[in-house]
């Protein structure tokens, strides 16, 4: 991870505002959705992207029981 040197502090709410800078970097936009993880002892903000949940693509994807699923899975599974 490459250290950006901008520090912030979080408020009452828990929240932290992310530098213009970082969001134009990201291509991060008002209302964008924003993936959060934990890595060991780190915080990770991604942008979200819908994917497969079985393979990561995300071309074609098709909502199957509130998962996203692409085409080659898809067919994969109807030929199981």
């Amino acid at each position: 991870m490459k250290s950006t040197g901008i520090v912030r502090r979080i408020d009452e709410l828990g929240r932290v505002v992310l530098p213009i800078e970082l969001r134009r970097t990201m291509n991060l936009e008002v209302r964008d959705p924003v993936e959060i993880f934990k890595e060991g002892d780190a915080i990770v903000l991604r942008k979200y992207e819908a994917a497969c949940l079985f393979c990561g693509d995300s071309h074609q994807l098709t909502v199957f029981r509130g998962k996203q699923i692409c085409a080659e899975c898809l067919r994969q599974l109807k030929e199981s």
